[in-house]
């Protein structure tokens, strides 16, 4: 099961509600990949903290970093890291974008300036200019990055508008990180704010009932399931194409603490304890 979490977890140590300070966020990033290995992403950074991320860094190897930068300012981003030697751009990720001439904007830069190595995302308006969005992206290999949280309850989609969104996104065939409010591997309501948290595992299940051509209701009904020992049954099913179907959808998500998803999938039974996964 280790392998269908690899690269699950992006590094957003630097945003809310952890909003660590660079000085910390550095040091703990290389430790969570010594500790961790191919299950940590990049480190997630906007454009204008580049020069603060560099003050911080160590002769250590490069640091991959996944870049938030407008479309305006990426010719200029994207050089600031190639010509850093202690940077290597892992992946771009484009805020949100109002229509499809904004994300077709964001397509012709990041075709322009983007190795095609280097994989990147535009945010989802959560308007109606949501699919208008995803037709331009459709047929690209760019992702769709959405929206699953935040410090504010309005910044959480229901169920069913994650549900649709989930579908558009499926039936387009373009593939999705998410940001923000995935904190836990299933689904729960967050005491302290009263928030209602969808859950990782959910979004995975999710995804992997869609392509089947299922209907966003089914969607639907996978992100409200919050019977985590039937989820890891289910999971534990799976066939390899079917695991790699999903996370070639699914590619990751931004957290503000990796090891509190991490620790999930341990108690789960999903992953074997930290000190045991293999570097």
């Amino acid at each position: 099961m280790t392998t269908l979490f690899d690269g699950l977890f992006d590094d957003a140590a630097l945003f809310p509600p952890g909003n660590a300070s660079m000085a910390a966020a550095v040091p703990a990033h290389r430790e969570l990949r010594e500790r961790l290995g191919r299950l940590v992403g990049p480190f997630v950074v906007p454009a204008a903290r580049l020069d603060e991320l560099s003050a911080h860094l160590d002769a250590g190897p490069a640091f991959e970093i996944s870049l938030i930068v407008a479309a305006g300012d990426l010719p200029a981003a994207v050089r600031r890291v190639e010509e850093d030697p202690g940077l290597t751009l892992a992946a771009v990720e484009v805020p949100v974008v109002a229509d499809a001439e904004a994300a077709a904007e964001a397509v012709r830069a990041l075709d322009e300036v983007l190795p095609a190595t280097v994989p990147a995302a535009v945010e989802l308006p959560r308007s109606v200019a949501r699919d208008e969005v995803l037709d331009v992206l459709a047929g690209t290999r760019y992702r769709a990055k959405l929206r699953t949280g935040g410090v504010r309850a309005e910044l959480f989609p229901s169920v069913s508008e994650l549900a649709e969104t989930l579908h558009a996104c499926v039936a387009r065939d373009v593939a999705f990180k998410c940001t923000a409010g995935l904190h836990h591997a299933v689904r729960y309501t967050d005491p302290a704010t009263g928030f209602e948290h969808h859950g990782f595992l959910n979004v995975l299940l999710a995804v992997s009932a869609l392509p089947a051509g299922a209907p966003p209701q089914i969607a639907a009904e996978r992100l409200l399931d919050s019977d985590a020992g039937g989820m890891v049954a289910a999971l534990r099913t799976w066939p390899p194409h079917r695991s790699g179907r999903a996370r070639a959808l699914f590619t990751s998500f931004g957290t503000c603490s990796v090891l509190e998803p991490v620790d999930d999938l341990v108690a789960l039974g999903l992953l074997p304890s930290p000190d045991r996964i293999p570097a």
